[in-house]
């Protein structure tokens, strides 16, 4: 009959951030979660903000006034970027469903380019609602 150790054997642990070397898809990576939670964040404002509207005019005016500042525009901002950011990933995760760019050095550009344009068209985005007119004063 087998006898049991009364030790516990130790047993393999994942890897965690603090044994990987970061890299450039790593951050790719941790930032396409991180753009996920702040575009649920920006879900649930665009659903506060339609119950404003149907609260009326006044409650409307009080909620969007809150984003004619700049705390409230750079929130914008950062929702802008991670949309960006989250669709352009969300591009490279459909290529790698193909098995395609799956090669260190093509991982590496195609993450650089999500970070470019992310932040590109959300500078572009902004400007051109700026040249609308958008910003108002606030």
């Amino acid at each position: 009959m087998a006898e049991s150790s009364p030790t516990i054997r130790a047993r393999p642990t994942s890897p965690h951030l603090q044994v990987w070397r970061w890299h450039l898809t790593l951050w790719a990576s941790i930032l396409h979660r991180a753009a996920g939670m702040v575009l649920y964040l920006g879900a649930l404002l665009l659903a506060l903000w339609a119950l404003e509207l149907a609260r009326g005019a006044a409650a409307f005016a009080a909620y969007t006034r809150l984003f004619t500042h700049w705390p409230g525009r750079a929130l914008l901002m950062l929702i802008t970027l991670s949309a960006f950011y989250h669709l352009a990933n969300g591009i490279r995760h459909f290529f790698w469903d193909m098995g395609k760019g799956f090669a260190v050095r093509t991982a590496n550009l195609t993450a650089a380019i999500c970070f470019g344009f992310a932040i590109l068209a959300t500078l572009m985005f902004w400007w051109r609602l700026g040249s609308f007119g958008a910003y108002g004063h606030g």
